[in-house]
């Protein structure tokens, strides 16, 4: 993998909070660069020096160029951004799993900052945050009009300090102020549990430098257990992405050696690039294989891999790869459906500032393309034995704003009437959420855990309920000519 860090995923806030992104860190920017319009650029020099000498009040020259740099590339599509120093540094420490913050998943939504997941276990989490829920408000600085980076930013700071989030939670009608202490975030990327005798239940919640080490040590955990497995349940739901070395190797892991894990493809070369379930496209330099140590039954242990709109990029290539080869049986509910490429562009000598730009699009090993589409899942399941609750609330590609798709494409109407009908269910659940008899989901691994049992009853050959719901939503698709 040379000298370049390849992330799939959702940045957490008190890492830096983005869009979720398949990511190539390289170290050198290109060396060619297309001719500069002079016409264009004369007009932002004579932009930069009006409002340096005329605005009401003396403003910071580093400010503009920065505010014009991350104007430039967020006007492209979600997933492009600008870093500076700070949150450059604060990107590049995103991987290791440890952060200072409040501990969300973010996406943005008319403009706010919308909660995709908080993070298990952190202060978000323990101040009762829920998927779904919308910042409109950091402290005293409204959210409408901030760009992803500069909300970010106000909600970073040093541990053990407040921020006051003003949240608009839909389901409620209502908004009310959480005041939550600034930690650092140390990400349990990996939870497993013998569920009964011969069946295992092993989370991925994120992917993470640590990830694929904690992955094989829950693995050999299982087995010491259980040597004779019947049956895994991977569960990858809400699992935002990461690491891209990391969803290569958990693929690995279950696969024969050497086949496609998944591909990429876009303009310039760097861009073109097979993955393939082998030590060399996982493995970083001068470390030993991890999957070594695993007993050769998890090659053909039957597996269940469980998804949900919450699974994006490295989780849903993971899943992709798994059903590409039919190894394992993907069940729950289409995926989120990132599937381009973010290349992270140097700008600086020092390294220190870079761009994050779209480069190209992924595919699973049989060539398809999820963007604004996902995984569609072999078993449709509901949340719960009851139906779905908080699936309207998730946000999906296709709801992003300039998301990456198909030129002149068209509206799904059937889908943004099928979503309008999901909003309105949920408007009639506020009455029992306020009453206080409206239950939330069960925690995933748990007895009550609808999908898990569900798994489990495929892997044991008996009954499942499938939801009776639920349908494939289809990416978006050109117009006539």
């Amino acid at each position: 993998m040379g000298a370049k860090l390849k992330v799939a995923g959702l940045l957490t806030l008190g890492a830096v909070a983005g869009a979720l992104t398949t990511m190539q860190l390289q170290a050198i920017a290109r060396s060619t660069y297309a001719p500069i319009p002079l016409e264009e650029m004369k007009q932002l020099a004579r932009a930069f020096d009006i409002l340096k000498s005329d605005y009401v009040e003396p403003v910071d020259e580093k400010k503009l160029i920065n505010d014009a740099l991350n104007g430039m590339v967020s006007g492209l599509d979600p997933h492009s951004a600008f870093f500076d120093k700070k949150g450059f540094k604060e990107f590049r420490e995103s991987t290791t799993g440890k952060f200072i913050g409040v501990g969300i998943e973010i996406g943005m939504e008319d403009g706010v900052v919308k909660v995709v997941s908080p993070i298990e276990g952190s202060p978000a989490f323990r101040a009762g945050l829920k998927p779904g829920d919308l910042i409109t408000k950091i402290d005293d600085t409204a959210v409408k009009g901030l760009g992803m980076e500069q909300a970010v930013k106000r909600m970073r700071g040093d541990p053990n300090t407040k921020v006051v989030l003003t949240v608009y939670r839909k389901a409620e009608s209502r908004s009310f102020p959480v005041t939550i202490v600034r930690e650092e975030i140390k990400v349990q990327s990996v939870r497993s549990k013998v569920v009964e005798p011969g069946y295992a239940w092993l989370r991925v919640s994120q992917f993470q430098e640590r990830t694929v080490e904690d992955f094989v040590r829950k693995l050999e955990d299982i087995y010491k257990q259980e040597p004779n497995l019947k049956g895994l349940v991977l569960d990858l739901r809400n699992d935002p992405g990461g690491l891209l070395e990391g969803a290569v190797a958990l693929s690995a892991a279950f696969l024969p050696q050497d086949v496609v894990v998944v591909s990429t493809n876009g303009q310039i070369a760097d861009s073109k690039f097979t993955y393939h379930a082998s030590p060399d496209n996982y493995m970083r330099r001068g470390g030993a294989d991890p999957l070594k140590r695993l007993p050769a039954a998890v090659k053909t242990v039957p597996l269940v891999v469980l998804v949900n709109e919450g699974s994006a990029s490295a989780s849903e290539i993971v899943a992709g790869a798994l059903q590409d080869h039919k190894r394992a049986i993907v069940m729950g509910a289409q995926t989120f459906g990132k599937g381009s490429v973010q290349t992270i562009r140097p700008l600086s000598e020092s390294g220190d500032t870079a761009l994050k730009i779209t480069t190209a699009r992924y595919y699973t090993p049989s060539g398809r393309s999820i963007q604004a589409k996902g995984i569609v899942p072999d078993v449709w399941l509901d949340e719960t034995a009851d139906g779905n609750v908080f699936a309207a609330l998730r946000m999906r590609e296709a709801d992003l704003d300039k998301h990456l798709g198909v030129p002149n494409e068209a509206k799904d109407e059937a889908r943004e009437k099928a979503r309008e009908e999901a909003r309105k269910k949920l408007d009639e659940q506020a009455a029992a959420i306020k009453e206080g008899t409206f239950k939330p989901l069960p925690e995933f691994g748990s007895a009550e855990d609808f999908p898990l049992t569900q798994a489990l009853n495929r892997l044991k050959s008996k009954p499942v309920m499938v939801s009776k719901t639920m349908a494939e939503r289809t990416a978006e698709t050109p117009t006539e000519q």
